[in-house]
């Protein structure tokens, strides 16, 4: 059996300012009709790094067959939202934090498929470790 394909397209050059509105789209293919049994889209951030992850949703829309639309979940569809002034995507040398798209399929037989797409929110420069005076860790901003 083939896996499923989903395709998710963000505009632009996947990096937004705070406050900008965005529309993202997204497809599934390679799955007949009947076998899908949910579809969930989220635009979310999480961390990355030491210590406990965090994750927060912007928005999220779940798709069932039947009870919240008509028709086949697989065809392309648009989700239009205003990006929130924080949190400001992060490459720091402890945490990272990473913006998505995301998309989750559910098929009847059971099984799970994952897509995102990863994109920045803000300009905040990468940070990198050096060692300071007595060996001591400091993060600084890198430099273009």
């Amino acid at each position: 059996m083939i896996d499923p394909l989903i395709s998710i397209r963000l505009p632009g050059r996947r990096s937004y300012e705070p406050g900008q509105e965005i529309t993202w789209h997204y497809q599934i293919d390679a799955v007949r009709p009947a076998d899908v049994a949910a579809i969930e889209a989220s635009v979310l951030w999480y961390t990355i790094g030491k210590g406990e992850s965090d994750l927060s949703v912007l928005f999220f829309e779940r798709r069932v067959p039947g009870q919240t639309e008509v028709g086949d979940l697989r065809e392309m569809r648009s989700v239009r939202l205003t990006l929130p002034p924080t949190p400001l995507s992060y490459d720091g040398v402890l945490l990272k934090i990473r913006w998505c798209a995301r998309v989750r399929l559910f098929l009847r037989s059971g099984r799970e498929f994952l897509e995102e797409q990863v994109f920045r929110l803000g300009n905040v420069r990468p940070a990198r470790a050096v060692v300071g005076p007595g060996q001591q860790l400091i993060t600084v901003a890198e430099t273009p």
